[in-house]
């Protein structure tokens, strides 16, 4: 009993603790406690987790307490001697009841607090997250809105050949976002394995699993950058998955959707026109580093053998498997790691990283691949 009581006090006292460990690399609040958060469930939740703390450590003081007492007062060597009896009802129904009444008067407020959190009916506006392996996709349901959400954090950072900036591991190219003071609704799936979407200052955290709809919402009432990570392991660059959350006005938001659409059109229509060698490089290797880098390396020297080389090997350097090479890229390979990124990327992104693969680190056979064969095969399928 006393070794269960030790476990349980020792365990609620150090859950915040613990929790703002992980928190403290994303949040900027001070001291060892879970971060109040900017929306009104967010700070429910720290009360609730306060007042439930303050029980528990009520808890510990009575029972340490009346141990420690009870140590003291009739110790052997006072001439104490112990009582022997079988049964008492009385204390039995006691300390039966009594943490009966505590977990009831604990659970009033968490499960009013539980069905706040449940509650996604009446949202403004629905968003669909796709984790995909490792990064997020956003998809504005009805505003024909949608995109990649990857890690920014420049390499250099990475590997120790720059100073870390201020959000190290935390920053994206395109953040989720949002208008103040409207409800939204969050529908997390994934494309590959189970991820999490946890953002510690919305009090929100739940799991993306692939083949399941999950449900969560937040409303946040101050404009600003909030910033979260995968909270589930999610295989090799799990630490690199990065959530970025940025609430605007709404006069910023409808300008944000529309930038959006436009940019949109314009990768559209990329498609329709030949590009040079040049442009396809310039292209390619951004696209590359953000989306083919982690597993084949920068230099394209792979991870042999789960991660081939690209670089002065294999179909990357062979005129003859140059279609083989396109297929791979958009229809992945079974039974490895390699996704299809046929409907991940645009036809101009695909073109370009083919084509980057093709004739860069020295390989420099000369061909190039055109968003339109692109556009043309997967219109085909």
């Amino acid at each position: 009993m006393i070794r269960l009581t030790i476990a349980a006090f020792l365990g609620f006292a150090l859950l915040p603790l613990i929790g703002n460990v992980h928190a403290s690399s994303i949040n900027t609040s001070s001291g060892w406690n879970m971060p109040m958060g900017v929306t009104d469930i967010s700070q429910e939740v720290f009360h609730l987790h306060m007042t439930i703390l303050w029980i528990c450590i009520a808890i510990a003081v009575i029972v340490f307490g009346v141990m420690f007492w009870s140590l003291f007062k009739y110790r052997r060597t006072q001439g104490a001697k112990s009582a022997h009896f079988h049964e008492n009802t009385f204390v039995e129904v006691m300390w039966t009841a009594i943490p009966m009444v505590i977990l009831v008067v604990m659970a009033i407020p968490a499960t009013a607090t539980l069905k706040k959190m449940y509650d996604t009916s009446n949202a403004d506006i629905d968003i669909l997250v796709t984790g995909y392996q490792w990064r997020w996709r956003y998809e504005y349901l009805g505003e024909d809105v949608s995109f990649f959400s990857n890690l920014s954090t420049p390499r250099e950072q990475i590997y120790g050949q720059e100073e870390r900036g201020d959000f190290y591991l935390v920053e994206v190219d395109e953040p989720m976002v949002v208008p103040v003071g409207r409800k939204i609704r969050l529908l997390l799936t994934a494309n590959d394995v189970i991820h999490s979407w946890w953002v510690p200052d919305l009090a929100v955290k739940k799991d993306a699993i692939p083949g399941f709809i999950n449900e969560s919402w937040t409303r946040i009432d101050e404009p600003g950058v909030y910033r979260g990570q995968c909270a589930e392991l999610c295989g090799r660059d799990h630490g690199f998955m990065p959530i970025e959350v940025k609430a605007v006005s709404e006069e910023e938001y409808v300008a944000w959707l529309a930038s959006k659409r436009e940019a949109a059109i314009t990768e559209a229509q990329g498609a329709d026109r030949e590009w040079a060698l040049g442009e396809l490089m310039e292209r390619g290797e951004g696209t590359y580093n953000t989306y083919c880098a982690a597993c084949h390396q920068p230099d394209g020297k792979g991870l042999p053998p789960i991660f081939p080389a690209l670089a002065g090997t294999g179909i990357s350097i062979d005129p003859s498997a140059r279609q083989a090479h396109i297929d791979i890229v958009l229809y992945g390979k079974t039974g490895t790691p390699m996704p299809a990124f046929g409907t991940t990327l645009s036809p101009a992104e695909l073109a370009a990283v083919i084509t980057y693969e093709r004739n860069a680190w020295g390989n420099n056979t000369a061909d190039s691949v055109q968003p339109a064969e692109i556009r043309d095969l997967l219109g085909s399928q």
